[in-house]
């Protein structure tokens, strides 16, 4: 099982080059059922938000749409407990909210691997972060 970052779907979406196709790549593993994977509700919000600022409102419900349908891809819940361990995640490591979201989602669902290209991640000892090139 793995966790993937919002990073994964911005990249795919937006980027050109290597980055941009390793992550297209794993995320054609997803749908295609190769690659079960998990992520946070706040991944929406943070794609949109990106996808909207780069390219538009119109864009941003294209691809918004096209992520709450992927195959293979389930959305977590953000709650009590979810925030919680974000919180004792801040408090340990010197986390940002988000980045704490994202880990302690996936923590506390008991997914260990964090795909993302964000190294604030690489401080925590809890889950195990892999850069789209390891992947």
């Amino acid at each position: 099982m793995r966790y993937l970052d919002a990073n994964v779907f911005i990249y795919a979406a937006l980027y050109e080059g290597e980055e941009g196709d390793k992550a297209r790549k794993l995320i054609k593993e997803v749908r295609e059922g190769e690659e079960v994977a998990f992520t946070s509700a706040l991944t929406f919000d943070e794609f949109f938000w990106i996808v909207k600022k780069e390219r538009g409102f119109d864009s941003a419900l294209e691809a918004g749409k096209a992520l709450l349908e992927m195959p293979n891809l389930t959305f977590l819940d953000v709650d009590d407990t979810v925030l919680w361990q974000a919180y004792n995640f801040i408090k340990r490591y010197k986390l940002n909210p988000r980045d704490a979201i994202h880990l302690s989602c996936a923590f506390v669902h008991g997914i260990f691997t964090i795909i993302s290209e964000d190294e604030d991640f690489d401080k925590v000892k809890e889950v195990e972060r892999k850069r789209l090139e390891d992947v």
